[in-house]
């Protein structure tokens, strides 16, 4: 009877050890999901050219643009704007812009799941869309579900270049002029309450503006109109330098214009081509439409100068190249390089005409025209988006969801409508916010510098510092 049960246990042993063995090599050999190195590599140097492009890019575009007595106070914005955004990213930010939230809020705000990055670990892949050609096509819970191939702090540091290069370009509309203690309190207000929620919206995997299906590769509406219309109020609402006649004041340092205007040029590559965050054929496009729509418009704003004003000018082929590479921001992902030229002349054409005949018959200040340019440009781009998006590019993108991945020109006319809304929406929250934000700075503790102060210059006023010493 135990000889019996002791070859019954043997037996079932060797029947079921097989089985056993053979489960636990199906599960085994399932490819877990594993860094890929060189999409980090790509995305954490296309975090670095991001971050390039705020300091020195912008500090020296806007540096060279501004009067000399201004322009120690325009870096130094650019620079303290780069390190209270980047703490108000890992704070708050993050969480707010791509964490969830719950039930009626998940729209349009995430929640504080994230705050000073709480649960995420240094091993931990990104969850969201950092693969495009990876993506599974599965809907997980109303959303893509993806494959990540980049670690998850990567994309927060990639991201927070974006986070920091937004209000950095807001600047260029209110130089000259602003309070340094109101510029600072309400570029912290603005990046937690207007600029985290429209990044939420089209950004997030559970944005109202994402889940419609907006097309906005690297920041048409986050970056871009949202930039250029809060300059556009701020101008509004902060009123004229004292010293304004109506007309462009002439830049002190033109070299410095053109060197800030190449390192915007060289950064856009990891702002545009980095944003597919892998590096592959949507990596390899986004790189080649973003520089030839830069080209044409560069080229282009060259020859209404030349016709225009009679001389071709280093600052508008300068100005040109930035309207270029504006306008293609929320396009290189999902266009060829034909639709790309033709977004790029289109913007060129509508920027120079509100640069130098719009701007100049209505008066407002906008002195480096950040509205003209990063305002007019992403409406341009963004809508043309939803013209001249190709299923030859988006095929290589992601097609989960409702991601349609044509535009109006290749037989989808649904997508067109999508970007008008998005731009639409972006237009009035940022709007509405950047006032509200405004008047409550400028009520509490003041937000426009003194006669006195704008006439000595802000580097003195507010640093008690000189650009230029001069010896005899």
């Amino acid at each position: 009877m135990r000889k019996s049960i002791l070859i019954a246990v043997g037996l079932l042993i060797a029947c079921t050890f097989p089985a056993l063995a053979q489960a636990t090599a199906a599960v085994t050999n399932v490819p877990a999901p594993k860094v890929d190195t060189g999409d980090t590599a790509w995305v954490i140097m296309s975090a670095a050219l991001i971050l390039l492009m705020t300091i020195p890019g912008l500090a020296l575009f806007y540096g060279g643009l501004v009067r000399r007595k201004n322009i120690l106070n325009v870096m130094m914005q650019c620079f303290i704007i780069t390190a209270i955004v980047s703490i108000e990213w890992i704070v708050c930010g993050y969480s707010l812009s791509f964490s969830s939230s719950k039930g009626a809020l998940a729209p349009f705000i995430g929640g504080l799941d994230w705050s000073f990055l709480n649960g995420i670990g240094i091993g931990d892949l990104s969850p969201y869309f950092i693969s495009h050609a990876q993506a599974t096509g599965k809907i997980v819970n109303g959303a893509p579900e993806m494959t990540g191939t980049i670690p998850h702090i990567v994309y927060i540091m990639y991201q927070c270049m974006f986070a920091v290069i937004t209000p950095a370009v807001v600047i260029g509309a209110f130089a000259e002029r602003i309070n340094f203690k109101g510029f600072l309190v309400f570029t912290l207000l603005w990046s937690i309450f207007v600029y985290n929620p429209i990044a939420h919206w089209a950004w997030s995997a559970d944005g109202w503006l994402a889940k419609l299906g907006l097309m906005d590769f690297s920041g048409g509406t986050v970056v871009e109109i949202n930039s250029g219309i809060t300059a556009i109020v701020t101008v509004l609402l902060l009123g004229r330098r004292r010293d304004y006649q109506g007309h462009a004041i002439p830049p002190h340092n033109i070299p410095f214009v053109a060197i800030g205007a190449a390192l915007l040029w060289f950064g856009w590559i990891g702002f545009n081509a980095g944003s597919g965050l892998s590096a592959d054929f949507l990596a390899g496009n986004a790189f080649l439409t973003t520089h030839m729509a830069t080209a044409v418009a560069a080229a282009v704003w060259a020859v209404l100068d030349w016709v225009v004003g009679k001389k071709p000018t280093v600052v508008g082929i300068c100005t040109g190249a930035v309207a270029g590479l504006v306008a293609i921001t929320p396009a290189n992902g999902f266009v060829d390089v034909k639709g790309a030229m033709v977004i790029g002349l289109v913007a060129a054409i509508i920027c120079f005409l509100m640069v130098a005949f719009v701007k100049v018959k209505l008066g407002y200040d906008d002195s480096l025209d950040v509205f003209g340019i990063h305002g007019i440009a992403g409406i341009v781009g963004t809508l043309f988006t939803g013209l001249f998006a190709t299923p030859a590019v988006t095929k290589y993108f992601a097609t989960a969801g409702n991601h349609p991945g044509a535009g109006l020109f290749y037989g989808n006319a649904h997508q067109f409508l999508v970007q008008l809304m998005g731009v639409g929406a972006t237009i009035a929250f940022s709007a509405t916010g950047t006032f509200i934000l405004f008047k409550l700075v400028q009520l509490t503790i003041g937000i426009r510098a003194t006669d006195k102060e704008e006439a000595l210059g802000l580097d003195e006023s507010y640093h008690a510092e000189t650009g230029y010493t001069y010896f005899d």
